[in-house]
């Protein structure tokens, strides 16, 4: 065997380049990372919040808070040990809470809409602003598939997703296509001065609060 070369497979293996290791551990570490975060996530309608509610009747009543958009209902809790009740959008005219996932207050009304079955229902909608254009929202949960750099294969995400809508000064809501265009084309002559708004903030519209300031800027031409 002397001067003859040993076949590869018998050959010490050494060890992958630091590189070559770091890019396969690298995904492993995001893809966990990813999904201790999802886990850890806490929705805003999950949590009790400080807050006061308006009933239909005239009553308010201060204390925690927890709403539930996607079944129209409020649940409240006054004191520390106090039952907890919970209330549907037909006995509420109004709510409000101090959201500390985004620090700051939310107003929701509860305003006739008409259902996917044909009716009309009170249905809750939390205002972002109002003026000679009033916007609405409502949010839900939903899976949305991203695309990942370090990977070939797509991964599904359960995000917060909000829905928009406007209400006119007869009170007839309408849900927004989310289309950029279709929101110029409503503000009419004032259009290219809104246009130009966006651009000069980097505004966007399906981001909740640049679209409620985009909203602002447009009633402020107005006066409103």
């Amino acid at each position: 065997m002397t001067g003859k070369r040993s076949p590869a497979s018998l050959l010490p293996k050494r060890p992958a380049p630091r590189a070559a290791r770091l890019t396969r551990v690298v995904p492993v570490l995001m893809l966990l990372c990813a999904w201790s975060g999802v886990r850890a996530q806490e929705w805003p309608f999950e949590l009790w919040h400080e807050g006061k509610i308006v009933l239909l009747e005239g009553d308010t009543l201060r204390g925690l808070v927890k709403y539930d958009l996607q079944q129209d209902v409020l649940q409240y809790n006054g004191a520390s040990g106090q039952k907890v009740v919970a209330y549907s959008a037909r006995k509420v005219l109004f709510f409000e809470i101090f959201d500390n996932t985004v620090h700051r207050y939310r107003q929701f009304f509860a305003l006739p809409f008409n259902t996917p079955a044909g009716y009309k229902s009170a249905v809750f909608f939390e205002l972002l602003e109002e003026g000679k254009m009033t916007l609405l929202a409502r949010e839900a949960l939903e899976y949305r598939t991203y695309n990942n750099p370090y990977s070939y294969y797509a991964s599904s995400r359960l995000v917060l997703v909000y829905k928009y809508f406007f209400m006119d000064d007869n009170g007839k809501i309408e849900e927004f296509t989310g289309d950029k265009r279709d929101l110029l084309d409503l503000m009419g002559k004032n259009a290219d001065d809104v246009e130009k708004y966006i651009k000069t903030n980097r505004l966007k519209v399906d981001e909740k609060y640049d679209f409620a300031k985009i909203i602002a800027y447009y009633n402020s031409l107005y006066g409103t």
